[in-house]
């Protein structure tokens, strides 16, 4: 009898902490157009400077979105332990709405954790360092994985090894040559990538 005397107020409490939970996941900041002015959290450089996909985390306190000229390096925020602030939403570039790599888009933003991503392909994110190249779409995902190599996973099967690991940039051959250039900025890519004045 004394449980059933406790039943409502448990009921209420159930019915308001799942109030407060679709409260929060509404209060979830929208994500924001990448402009000529945005700049990479980490590098200081224009993202439009850069191919491949980005990303925005949006911190709580803060109005403004720290962005990153690669996907791989917002994940590795997101996971490393020191951030100053509770991270509200991570947004990254969805390339299954892409013009190209080169283009990657300023306005097709989805949601990190609901995306899958191509990991470990040949392809080289902006700053040079191995990709997680996201797609809404699982299909194009793997489409990309087909012709450029690597494996669909969602955000949670991807190792903290994967993003947090460092970055060899010493290849062989003419591939050395190539990245050389890409990171130099003489390459066609690297030119094609730049956000016309």
């Amino acid at each position: 009898m004394r449980y059933l005397a406790i039943l409502p107020v448990v009921v209420c409490a159930c019915l308001f902490a799942g109030a407060c939970r679709e409260q929060s996941r509404s209060e979830q900041p929208a994500p924001i157009t990448m402009t000529d002015e945005a700049l990479g959290h980490y590098c200081q450089m224009a993202l439009g400077e850069h191919p491949g996909p980005k990303a925005q985390v949006h911190l709580e306190g803060l109005v403004a979105p720290l962005f990153f000229s690669q996907v791989r390096d917002a994940i590795a925020y997101q996971r490393m332990p020191e951030q100053s602030r509770p991270i509200r939403a991570i947004y990254v570039s969805d390339m299954a709405q892409a013009p190209s790599w080169n283009e990657p888009g300023i306005n097709n933003w989805a949601p990190a954790d609901e995306v899958h991503y191509v990991v470990g392909s040949r392809t080289a994110g902006g700053m040079g360092a191995p990709e997680l190249v996201p797609f809404s779409d699982r299909g194009a995902a793997e489409r990309f994985a087909e012709e450029n190599g690597g494996s669909v996973r969602r955000l949670a099967e991807i190792p903290d090894a994967t993003v947090l690991a460092p970055v060899n940039f010493t290849l062989d051959g003419a591939e050395d040559a190539e990245r050389e250039a890409l990171l130099a900025g003489q390459h066609p890519d690297a030119t094609e990538a730049r956000v016309k004045p």
